[in-house]
C-alpha cells in the first residue's frame, strides 16, 4: 500500500513537470516559430519525441500498477518490480529531457548573444558612417568657405589691378594732354 501511494505521488509531480515543460515549449514555439534555426527546431523535435516515449512509458507504468497476477488478485514481487523498473525507465527519460533541454536554453542564449553582438556591430558602424559623413559635411563647408574667400580675394586684387592700371592710363593721358615747354 505504501509503495503504491508514492508511486501516485510521483506520477502527480511528473505529470505537473512535463505539463509546465509542454506548456513552455508550446509558449516558445508560438512565440519564436517564425525566428527559429533548423538545429532549434531540431533539438525541439528531439525533446518532444522524447516527451512522446516518456507519455508511452508512463502509460505502461499505470498498467503494470493495475496487474495483480498473486493470489486473491495481489501484487506479486514481479509485479512491484516490473512496475519499478518503468518508473526507473522514466526517471532516466526524464534526465534525458532535462539534459537536452538544457542544450536547447544554452543554444537559445548562444543564438540572443550572436543578435545582439551582430546588432551592436551594426549599430558601430552605422554610428561610423554616421561620424564620417558629418567629417565630410565638415570639410565641404571649409573648403566652400575657403574658395568664397579665395574668390574674394581674387575680385579685390583684380579691382586693385585695374584701378593701378586706371590711375596708370589717368597719368599717362595727363602726361601726354599736358602742354609741354620747350626748353632751349
Amino acid at each position: 500500500m505504501h509503495v503504491s501511494c508514492v508511486n501516485k505521488l510521483l506520477h502527480l509531480m511528473r505529470q505537473f513537470i512535463f505539463f509546465s515543460l509542454f506548456v513552455f515549449l508550446s509558449a516558445g514555439a508560438y512565440a519564436q516559430h517564425s525566428s527559429d534555426s533548423l538545429a532549434y527546431q531540431l533539438e525541439r523535435a528531439k525533446i518532444n519525441g522524447m516527451l512522446a516515449q516518456r507519455a508511452a512509458k508512463f502509460g505502461q507504468y499505470d498498467q503494470s500498477l493495475n496487474m495483480h497476477t498473486g493470489i486473491f488478485g495481489l501484487q506479486t514481487k514481479n509485479d512491484i518490480r516490473r512496475s519499478n523498473e518503468i518508473l526507473m525507465d522514466i526517471v532516466k527519460t526524464d534526465d534525458d529531457v532535462y539534459k537536452q533541454l538544457k542544450i536547447l536554453l544554452d543554444f537559445r542564449a548562444f543564438q540572443q548573444t550572436q543578435v545582439q553582438t551582430h546588432s551592436h556591430e551594426i549599430e558601430e558602424g552605422t554610428i561610423g558612417y554616421m561620424n564620417t559623413i558629418n567629417k565630410l559635411r565638415n570639410q565641404v563647408e571649409q573648403l566652400k568657405a575657403a574658395s568664397q574667400k579665395q574668390d574674394e580675394d581674387e575680385a579685390k586684387t583684380i579691382r586693385a589691378f585695374v584701378v593701378a592700371l586706371a590711375l596708370m592710363l589717368v597719368f599717362l593721358l595727363f602726361l601726354i594732354a599736358r602742354p609741354r615747354s620747350l626748353h632751349i
